[in-house]
């Protein structure tokens, strides 16, 4: 096979689709070209017809912030953009990793002498070798023979956005080995877990199991971490487009280099909650328990932890009601009735944002007041909407303190909200998404 035939492959009915289908009919097009990139890249020697084909998408979350890590229950979506990759093996028991923007990656997986090389490195934590070398030494641990392979990668998950690059990486790093030497059978929660474990002990951070999930299943998946270890999980179809609305994120900037303690203290504090009553995670008591005790936590934890417990009892329900919410949408007889759903939706939502902003306390870092990018890009939107007549929701997205919003808006109001926050934000500050269907698969091209 020559490049001539392989883009020919491409240009097919058949790959259309599935472009389309991963993409959107719009985007196709580009996303083909963004595959043919990959291949001319590809070292000239290397035999076309052996080039398989993955990719794995990045993620928003739509409810349930900070719930995860106490057992909480979740709504996720996997979205459009994505990390792909053109992949070949090698026989040689080495992953060669390039990925466009980033520096190659090189992981023997067996040592000189031939014998096994999947043991954590100190000196690998924190990189992609991490992950690679803790993904193959999970998937040796479950009984499989793996093997080297060269992959030649891109990603449009924009770093540090909220959006989950690192798990897409991690996913579609699951599937590639998973296809090319476990048979490419294995669920799309295995490959999350796989994930996880490789970033909790390899990587070096310990990570829930919400991000893996989202980007390894596809579509808007609800979660519920009852079962930490084995959450159920539950595929809902979310047609924001088809209502004639739109979901954004703005980049309000900010850096994460100093946020750790911030990170760890909400976990902490809920769990504070939590073991003032003898118990491990606020999943295990009752929000009545809580309030009837409010005053002896006062003077034992402080204000803060009773807030963020409340907030955790409040979102995990909500959680519950907005995956309704959802189903009921879908079924839905009439453009009124759905309209009239996604309006309950909305306002869901901006009670989450108004949760997190208000008692989980997560939108600035109280060590640096003065920088309150996640507050004032909120406040921004909330203005836009109201001199605009504009029903829509806005929220903090992800972990919090630095980062970016989620905005809900009609479709035809984006071009003028983009205009608008830009100027505040900068260019290329907000970037539109799609809920993709399809989570970490081999595209069968």
């Amino acid at each position: 096979m020559n490049r001539n035939e392989l883009r020919k492959i491409f240009d097919s009915s058949q790959s259309q689709e599935i472009f389309s289908g991963l993409y959107g009919e719009s985007e196709a097009d580009a996303a083909r070209k963004r595959y043919e990139k990959l291949i001319n890249e590809f070292s000239n020697d290397a035999p076309l017809e052996d080039m398989r084909f993955f990719c794995a998408p990045g993620r928003t979350e739509l409810a349930g912030n900070h719930t995860d890590h106490n057992c909480g229950q979740v709504l996720a979506a996997s979205i459009q953009l994505d990390s792909a990759a053109v992949v070949q093996k090698r026989s040689d028991n080495t992953v060669f990793f390039c990925s466009t923007g980033f520096p190659d990656v090189i992981v023997k997986l067996v040592d000189a002498s031939g014998k096994s090389n999947l043991s954590p490195k100190p000196e690998e934590e924190g990189t992609t070798e991490a992950l690679v070398r803790g993904i193959a030494a999970e998937l040796t641990r479950r009984g499989n023979s793996i093997g080297g392979f060269s992959a030649n990668a891109v990603s449009n998950v924009l770093p540090g956005s909220g959006l989950s690059s690192s798990a897409a990486v991690e996913v579609l790093m699951g599937r590639i080995f998973d296809s090319l030497y476990c048979g490419g059978k294995r669920a799309a929660l295995e490959i999350a877990q796989i994930g996880q474990i490789a970033e909790n002990s390899f990587f070096g951070k310990p990570c829930g199991l919400m991000d893996q999930t989202a980007c390894a299943t596809g579509g808007a998946v609800a979660i519920d971490f009852a079962d930490a270890k084995n959450p159920a999980v539950k595929q809902i179809n979310f047609d924001l487009a088809a209502a004639g609305y739109i979901l954004c994120v703005v980049n309000t900037g900010g850096s994460h280099a100093d946020l750790t303690a911030d990170y760890a203290s909400i976990p902490s504090e809920m769990k504070a909650v939590a073991s003032f009553f003898g118990k491990n995670v606020l999943r295990e008591i009752e929000k009545e328990a809580v309030i009837e005790r409010a005053g002896e936590l006062r003077k034992t934890l402080g204000d803060r932890a009773l807030l963020r417990a409340i907030h955790f009892f409040d979102e995990n329900k909500r959680v519950e009601e907005i995956t309704s919410v959802l189903v009921k949408m879908n079924n839905a007889q009439t453009a009124e009735e759905k309209r009239t759903i996604l309006m309950h939706y909305l306002d869901l939502i901006e009670e989450s944002g108004a949760s997190s902003w208000q008692l989980l306390q997560n939108v600035f870092s109280a060590k640096n007041p003065q920088t309150q990018g996640i507050s004032a890009a909120l406040a921004l939107t909330k203005d836009f909407f109201k001199k605009q007549g504009i029903a829509g929701a806005c929220r903090v997205h992800g972990g919090g303190f630095a980062g970016t919003i989620q905005a809900y808006l009609p479709t035809d109001a984006l071009n003028v909200y983009t205009t608008f926050m830009e100027t505040v934000f900068g260019e290329n500050s907000i970037t539109p998404l799609k809920i993709r269907q399809k989570g970490a698969i081999e595209l069968l091209i």
